[in-house]
């Protein structure tokens, strides 16, 4: 917040009215994040997807109806025509990747194949981004990534997926520091276990709800919301010096021995 020295009073800083764009838009997190933006008063909200194009019109109506203009980008975000297509967006106040994927086995069984899959969608994307993006980002904006806690801690199937985070939270670091002088902030947002339809992936899966909502001494699992709360937060003034750092929102499940 700002002061104001004839009123003596914090201010609230203007809503943001430009541009952004969100890899992974489309569905569960992503559409929770690009959703927050419109209501947040962005003119013109960009989603990423790769596929599914019924995801991606139901997404850009409840844009609309949030009162921004939304713009699709289909296709995998790596490829050079999608980033050309992102470099067309022009100048953004907030880039988020969000889109994730992966290959979820044991470690023995996965495959070069699936490390280069993994490891370009989830990490080097970020770098891609950053590469077209940030030359016309004006000074306060902000790059978000979206990472998990197997970044950290190692889940069962995870070893791709979680190693991927892994390199993402360092890029965070390395970009953070590099882009700081621009007056470009970027910092990430690792999320605990959130019921979307990425979870569907996983064998274990309802062992992972029921774990997540026994031991999260919040009380409850981490929502969408959440996540879309704590990325208009670091997109705000008042995230100016947060640089290079990875907020956990996670209920507190990650702290417990």
């Amino acid at each position: 917040m700002g002061h104001d020295p004839e009123l003596g009073t914090r201010v609230r800083p203007a809503a943001l009215t430009g541009s952004v764009f969100v890899t992974g838009g489309t569905r569960g997190i992503g559409r929770a994040i690009a959703l927050r933006f419109a209501r947040d008063g962005a003119k013109r909200v960009a989603i990423g997807y790769l596929r599914n194009d019924r995801a991606a019109e139901e997404a850009a109506e409840e844009l609309r109806a949030a009162g921004a203009e939304p713009v699709l980008v289909r296709g995998n975000v790596t490829s050079e025509r999608v980033l050309s297509e992102v470099e067309a967006l022009g100048p953004l106040d907030a880039l988020v990747h969000s889109a994730a994927t992966g290959v979820i086995r044991p470690a023995l069984e996965t495959e070069a194949k699936h490390w280069d899959w993994t490891l370009n969608a989830n990490a080097r994307a970020l770098l891609d981004l950053a590469r077209v993006c940030v030359p016309q980002m004006p000074s306060g904006a902000s790059i978000v990534a979206i990472s998990s806690l197997g970044a950290e801690r190692v889940l069962e199937n995870y070893v791709l997926v979680g190693t991927s985070k892994a390199a993402l939270e360092a890029l965070v670091r390395y970009l953070g520091v590099e882009l700081a002088p621009r007056g470009i902030r970027v910092n990430g947002v690792s999320g605990g276990v959130v019921e979307t339809g990425a979870l569907d992936h996983f064998p274990n899966r309802e062992e992972m709800l029921e774990q997540s909502r026994t031991r999260t001494p919040a009380g409850r699992m981490v929502e969408p919301d959440d996540i879309a709360n704590a990325v208009a937060f670091l997109c705000s003034p008042e995230a100016a010096m947060i640089c290079g750092q990875t907020l956990i929102v996670d209920g507190g499940f990650s702290l417990p021995a």
